[in-house]
């Protein structure tokens, strides 16, 4: 047999070169799609706004649980898959766990604990039809919870469809509150039933409280322009240099004083009627310490909750949780060193001694920037 003529090396050359550019592209796509991988676990992780964290006497668990200090992006259009119930799980133990630390510290018995009393029970709703039971929390997104609710007992097919007047008229939108049954009832309920509620930060709820009520909603001001602002600017504003109180309206500084002095807190009050859930602590309004609840939302991660507790209860094939406005559940710490600013250091750790227990009990870090 004869030498091969040129052109077949020529060719065979070429074929050589050919796989070896292919195994080259081949090669340069692996490392491709590993450091996307890498950063799309990355933007995951930041996007639930979570960090390491071990519970006190339990140092063999991490598991993740969203922070104040951490500002996320919880906006509904967000384009990769939603959190596993596995996963969520995870958040909501450690936030189970960490209150049950926290109840158990009796030196802040008197900021965590709250008697089950007629006061607690009428905060707490009840789905019979799907065993739910949620405790309200004003200022933390309870409008669409109760939205829910309602459509769950099928008067209306959508959230969408349920005007914002009937929500808050007890007498029509036909929720039922816990403190409406008999004892043996409400006993059963609290063991049995789907049990939740949802939290925020203390301060940013006080801040979204004080506009609420005090600046931008004509629909409270005969109760709270006419009643308690005057109240409290008589016994908490200062006077100017010549002995006289400026005639604005409430101040947030007032608005600090006044929830800061427990003592004369109890002597104004009684003046105001019926107890003002929009700034009672949620120890004051759900007794979590006293009462089994099985979710604990955060409003800082609200998307993530939301779709959480829908599928822990059961009912996420029933209705939806209404479509989150963008930045609107983002802690926003600006804001709070905005509203805070020439307050008097001593008049804010006042309030943050009364609202303590919600800091510790949920995780919320205490506000050193605010304090020191």
């Amino acid at each position: 047999m004869g030498p091969l003529p040129p052109a077949f090396y020529t060719k065979m050359r070429h074929r050589w070169l050919f796989l070896g550019a292919c195994c080259l592209v081949l090669l340069n796509l692996y490392l491709v799609v590993k450091i996307i991988s890498h950063r799309a676990v990355d933007e995951y992780k930041e996007r639930l706004g979570v960090q390491s964290t071990t519970v006190p006497g339990n140092t063999s668990r991490k598991l993740p649980l969203p922070t104040a200090e951490k500002t996320v992006s919880l906006q509904p259009d967000q384009s990769s898959a939603a959190p596993t119930i596995d996963e969520w799980d995870s958040v909501n133990d450690k936030r189970l766990q960490l209150l049950s630390t926290v109840c158990k510290n009796s030196t802040l018995r008197n900021l965590t604990h709250t008697p089950i009393n007629k006061f607690v029970l009428d905060r707490i709703f009840v789905s019979d039809k799907h065993n739910i039971l949620f405790c309200q929390t004003p200022k933390v997104g309870n409008t669409q919870w109760k939205k829910v609710l309602i459509t769950l007992d099928g008067a209306f097919s959508r959230v969408e469809e349920i005007p914002e007047n009937l929500v808050h008229d007890d007498k029509k939108n036909g929720l039922r509150r816990l403190s409406s049954l008999t004892p043996q009832e409400i006993t059963h309920r609290l063991r049995s039933y789907f049990k939740f509620f949802i939290v925020r930060d203390p301060f940013e709820r006080l801040i979204s409280a004080f506009s609420d009520k005090f600046v931008k909603n004509a629909r409270f001001k005969l109760r709270y322009g006419h009643d308690i602002a005057p109240a409290i600017i008589r016994k908490y504003r200062r006077r100017d240099r010549d002995g006289e109180r400026a005639a604005s309206g409430l101040h947030f500084e007032d608005f600090v004083r006044y929830l800061g002095d427990i003592e004369g807190r109890r002597h104004l009050d009684p003046q105001f009627g019926k107890p003002i859930i929009h700034w009672m602590t949620y120890a004051e309004l759900c007794a979590p310490c006293d009462i089994p609840y099985d979710v604990i939302g955060h409003h800082e991660t609200l998307e993530q909750d939301a779709g959480y507790i829908l599928k822990r209860a059961g009912i996420e094939h029933l209705v939806s949780y209404p479509a989150i406005p963008p930045g609107i559940s983002r802690y926003n710490k600006t804001k709070i060193e905005h509203y805070f600013s020439g307050i008097s250091k001593r008049d804010i750790r006042r309030l943050y001694a009364r609202f303590q227990g919600d800091f510790d009990l949920f995780g919320y870090q205490k506000p050193y920037f605010l304090l020191n």
